[in-house]
């Protein structure tokens, strides 16, 4: 009976041997580097979220002290006043920058108007500014001393009305970019049928086009939601003694001191974040159910009446756009607004050759490029081990998570989880705290969850027999990865670094709590200037960061096309 037992078992352990034996060395540098991905990921965004949990319970001494910080928050009428007013706000700006994006993505998908790039170009401006420039270019053309003040009567553009313009001009390139997708995957057999009906404009947009695209608008809604509640360079500048949470963080952690409310705060902003994620991944998944593998892309068709319409409301926008980031310029070069409107390179030359200000804008190129190069590596490895790599299967999805969870966390919430995390006295990576070294992995965190989105895109499109074919001749799977799925993905790889280059410079909320005298950045220093009321200087450092990043994102555009036809000669091939 035990030869017998002994000889049923055999197969068994022969076959875990040969598993083992398996095992090759490519596949366990696989294994470790995902590891220490999720390491990374737990260490640099778990743990400074949990320590504001647990500080959230803690007295200054450290001892347990229950909800008792959030009961004197609560308590506290004008700090219980600023949820009821970041959400006021928020909802504001999703009602007035939603619509606005639609019928803007609207006229640029469905219409056959000229000029559709320059329309896109000019509305993805915000994106290339700091959110402190919209706070500033409203003050000069609406504040006290503004050159359309008369037009308010006897209102003033400080506290809320402010703060919901300049939100608008922020998040309105994010709600388009995600509407413009949700009507790119418009089917036009649709319409096709619709036409063939007799079936009018009007009812055709609402039966068609607003039902297919519902899901866009609705994760268009909780991105500008989620930005508007965590955002902090507007509220800053422009807010006056309107208050909302993401001020409050900054008070109650710089102006007092006071940690413990600090991270009651911190939570308060984190929830309507999840909530909004959460809305938005259910979204997601509903959307991928919608799209068939028959569906027809749709074309538009000339409209003489429709195209001068669509025009006409794209022309107004890019000047309401322009406006903005154009008395920001013009600003920059005045002496003294509005006492002495002579135009003066000094703002320029202030910002440039001042020691501070010109250390603070080389930090901010140091912290683009060091975060474009590794991030860029950090994201486009991380996707490619979660979707290509084998064994360790529970991990995968655990760093999928991990990398989707940086969405949903504030940047005011993760730079403070990084004050109480790694500035702890007994953290062994307390020298981190205070270098440019915490400000790139921070940036990197924050910005992770898109860049993730778009590797995994791109990895999703390339087949899977790579890497069956390469095992099967075991080729290690980082010669693949370096010389097939690096080459293919190059779009999205320039695409990512792009991405964090331009994020990189125009970031606040995230670094606000972690740069030091000798990593102060471009958009600290805007903050600090417009506080001293030094508006010109401001708006120099500003617009520089502006133009910075237009040009970067041009010579993006002529290195990315050169390099491109270059090594994805490929694409272009066609069977004869």
């Amino acid at each position: 009976m035990t030869m017998q037992a002994s000889s049923k078992l055999n197969p068994v352990l022969l076959t875990s041997t040969r598993r083992s034996l398996k095992l090759s060395g490519g596949d366990i540098l696989a294994r470790v580097l995902l590891v220490a991905v999720a390491g990374g990921l737990a260490l640099f965004l778990l743990a400074p979220l949990a320590t504001i949990l647990l500080r959230g319970v803690l007295d200054n001494n450290g001892n347990f002290v229950g909800l008792m910080h959030f009961r004197d928050y609560l308590a506290t009428p004008s700090l219980k006043r600023s949820i009821v007013n970041s959400c006021g706000v928020a909802f504001a700006v999703v009602f007035i920058s939603v619509p606005m994006a639609f019928f803007f993505a609207y006229a640029i998908n469905r219409s056959c108007m000229r000029f559709k790039g320059s329309f896109k170009f000019i509305a993805l401006l915000p994106l290339l500014a700091p959110s402190l420039l919209s706070a500033i270019a409203f003050i000069q053309w609406f504040g006290n001393q503004g050159v359309l003040k008369p037009l308010l009567g006897g209102a003033s553009i400080y506290g809320a009305p402010g703060i919901i313009l300049a939100e608008v001009y922020n998040t309105f390139p994010h709600a388009m970019m995600i509407i413009t997708t949700a009507l790119s995957l418009a089917d036009a057999r649709l319409y096709e049928a619709a036409d063939s009906m007799g079936t009018g404009t009007l009812r055709r947009f609402f039966t068609i086009t607003l039902p297919s695209c519902k899901y866009g608008l609705i994760s268009a809604a909780t991105v500008v939601f989620t930005y508007v509640i965590s955002d902090f360079g507007a509220p800053k500048v422009i807010g006056g003694n309107f208050s909302v949470l993401s001020v409050d963080v900054f008070k109650q952690v710089v102006g007092q001191q006071n940690f413990g409310r600090g991270a009651v705060v911190g939570v308060l902003l984190l929830l309507p974040s999840i909530l909004s994620f959460a809305i938005d991944s259910l979204v997601r998944r509903k959307l991928q159910a919608q799209l068939s593998a028959r569906s027809v892309p749709y074309k538009p068709k000339p409209q003489r009446a429709f195209d001068r319409w669509m025009t006409v409301y794209c022309v107004l926008v890019s000047i309401l756009l322009l406006s903005v980031v154009g008395m920001a310029i013009f600003s920059s070069f005045i002496k003294l607004w509005p006492y002495n409107l002579e135009l003066t390179w000094r703002h320029y030359q202030y910002a440039l050759l001042d020691g501070d200000l010109s250390a603070a804008y080389t930090n901010s190129l140091k912290l683009g490029f060091l975060t474009a190069v590794f991030g860029t590596t950090a994201a486009f490895t991380g996707a490619y081990l979660t979707e290509k790599s084998r064994g360790l299967g529970s991990l995968r999805p655990l760093v999928h998570l991990m990398a989707m969870l940086s969405m949903a966390v504030p940047g005011l919430v993760l730079g403070l989880g990084y004050i109480m995390f790694f500035n702890h006295p007994d953290n062994p990576l307390k020298f981190l705290y205070a270098s440019m070294s915490i400000l790139v992995f921070s940036t990197i965190i924050h910005y992770y969850t898109s860049s993730h989105l778009t590797a995994v895109s791109a990895l999703k499109a390339l087949d899977n027999e790579f890497e069956a074919v390469a095992a099967s001749l075991k080729i290690p799977f980082y010669k693949t990865f370096l010389r097939v799925t690096v080459p293919v993905c190059l779009p999205a790889l320039l695409d990512i670094a792009r991405y964090y280059f331009v994020v990189s410079m125009a970031t606040l909320s995230c670094v606000v709590f972690l740069y030091s005298p000798d990593t102060i950045l471009s958009s600290v220093a805007i903050m600090n200037l417009d506080e001293a009321g030094d508006i010109g200087p401001a708006a120099a450092l500003a617009s520089l960061t502006v133009v910075t990043s237009a040009l970067v994102c041009l010579l993006y555009g002529w290195f990315s096309k050169a390099l491109i036809n270059k090594t994805q000669a490929w694409r272009t091939c066609t069977m004869h």
